[in-house]
Parts: structure tokens; sequence; C-alpha cells
């Protein structure tokens, strides 16, 4: 349990911050135009520059287990199957609902969230394999509910829909940075000193304020619309997917500092992205916003005890 509290303490302060920004929200009066500005800064310009900074020093940073991959988007595909096996037998959901619902169990809340919390609980060693997934993330997933829904609903693909999938995740400020990062980093030029440090000063201001964007934004959302739903999706999102994928972690060898980073990624809240692909489609779009709720109020209790249980490593 000694584990246990040390995550405990260290993650607290960092969800205390999203409720200080759902108060700012609910209770500060604070105008909707303002959480839609400093939420396109930390996307646009905050993380992307700490993950370009990160990256540009790519030489220096631990080599990263390419199973990663194979554990984490292996335990996404494992739950999305058995979240549609979820939605059609237990709430008799469509084929486009079952796709909105199994991406619910496996898409996590992974800049605003869980970045932040990779940093403080598992340090700079972490943040490779987190980039990693991060990459990788949009694209499976996007591409894995778009293909889904195009066959519920015509049982037939669009190479149009998919290259459009794939055209929004290069241009993504947060993949792009990643990538243009570890370009920079194979070149092993350093970045000029006043560029690090000026670059260093708006990354560190992107972690805390990513967790008050996504407290403000989390205002928006209601958590009464379809409670069973969005109880089930809680149910596959904190405890099947991170179990899942902690099980591949250990299948195909994974190291304990990797197993940490596979295990966090799964066990984070979902992600205001299926509220969007929910919209989107058309479908569960009250449910999904509850679920993002009552994970992220869920998720500051599991989020510790999943790494605990993990055995991450004690910093």
């Amino acid at each position: 349990m000694t584990g246990l509290g040390h995550f405990v303490g260290l993650t607290a302060p960092l969800f205390l911050l999203v409720l200080f920004g759902y108060a700012l929200s609910t209770f500060g009066r604070w105008p909707s135009a303002a959480t839609d500005a400093l939420t396109r800064f930390v996307f646009t310009v905050a993380m992307p520059a700490l993950l370009f900074r990160l990256m540009s020093d790519f030489s220096r940073l631990p080599r990263v287990d390419a199973r990663i991959l194979v554990a984490y988007f292996g335990g996404c595909l494992a739950v999305y199957v058995l979240g549609r096996v979820v939605a059609a037998a237990a709430f008799r959901l469509d084929g486009v609902s079952q796709s909105v619902f199994g991406m619910g169990g496996i898409f996590s809340n992974n800049v605003l969230l869980g970045l932040p919390i990779a940093k403080v609980a598992l340090g700079d060693a972490a943040m490779p394999g987190v980039s990693l997934i991060l990459v990788f993330n949009s694209l499976v997933l996007w591409t894995l509910v778009t293909v889904s829904v195009e066959w519920a609903r015509h049982r037939e693909l669009s190479a149009a829909g998919l290259a459009k999938t794939v055209r929004g995740v290069i241009v993504n400020p947060i993949v792009a940075s990643i990538l243009v990062g570890t370009a920079w980093g194979f070149t092993g030029i350093a970045l000029p000193a006043f560029a690090d440090r000026t670059i260093a000063l708006v990354a560190d201001a992107g972690l805390p304020l990513s967790l008050i964007v996504l407290g403000m934004g989390l205002a928006h959302f209601g958590i009464r619309a379809g409670w069973r739903i969005s109880g089930a999706l809680a149910a596959l999102k904190l405890i099947a997917q991170p179990a899942v994928v902690y099980g591949l972690a250990l299948l195909v060898g994974l190291s304990s500092g990797d197993v940490a980073v596979v295990v966090l990624m799964a066990a984070l809240p979902i992600g205001a992205n299926v509220y969007l692909m929910a919209r989107q489609f058309d479908a569960l779009s009250g449910p999904i916003a509850s679920g993002i709720v009552l994970t992220t109020i869920l998720g500051a209790f599991t989020t510790p005890l999943a790494l605990a249980l993990a055995g991450a490593p004690v910093r």
C-alpha cells in the first residue's frame, strides 16, 4: 500500500487542478470563449512545445520498445470487441452506436490528463513511450471507428473517409510536434540555449493549464443522460482496458517501466475525442458526455490504484 499512497500523493494535485478548472467555469462564470481559447493554446502551443523539446533531445532518451504498441493497441482492440458485444447484448444498440460505445471503452484522455500524470508520476524516462502511443493513437483509433461505422452503415469502406482521417492525424499539432522533434533529435544538433529556454517556459505552462482547461470543459457536460450506459463505459474504460493491457504487457515481456506506461495510458478516463465521434456519427452523445465526467471523477481514485497494482516504479 506504500506504492498506492505514493501515487495518490503525486496525482491528487493534478486532479485538484481539474476540479479548480471545473469550479472556474461553473461558479466563476468564465465565458465559453475563454475556455475555447485556453484549450486551443494548450493543444496548439503549450503541449506541442513540451513534446518538441523533449523529443529534440532524442539521442539522450531511453530507447523505446516497439512492443509497447502491441500491448497497448492489442488491448484496445480486445476491449473494443468486448465493448461492441456488451453494447449489443446488454443495450440492444445498433452497429453505429456499438462502434461509438466500444470507442468509449478504449479512447483515453491521453493529452490533457495523460501527459501531466506520466511526467509527474513516471518521469521523463517514460515520455518516449508515451509519445509513441500518442503518435499512433488517433490514427489507429479514429481509423478503427471510421471503418466500423462505415461498415455498419453501408457494408463497405470509404477510401475518402480513411484519407481524411489520415490527413487529420498528420496535421494534428500534438503528433506533428513529436515527429518534428524526433527528426530534430536525429540530427544531433542541440537547440540554442535561448530557444531551448523559451520553449521550456511555454512548455512548463502546458501541464497545469491542460488540467485546468480539462476541468473547464467538463463543466459543459452533464452526468444524467444514459447513466446505465455510462456506468458500463466506466467499467470498460477504468477496469477492463487497463487489466487487458497489463496482461498483454506481461505476455510480450515489457520492462516494469514500460508496463507502467501502457497501464497508465489505458487506465485514464475517456477522452473528449469520443464525444466528437458521438457528435459526428450522431450516436450516444448524452451517455458519452456523462461517461467522460464519470470516468474523470472516478479516475482520481482508480488511476493511482492502477499504477500501484501495475508495479510502477516509485520515484
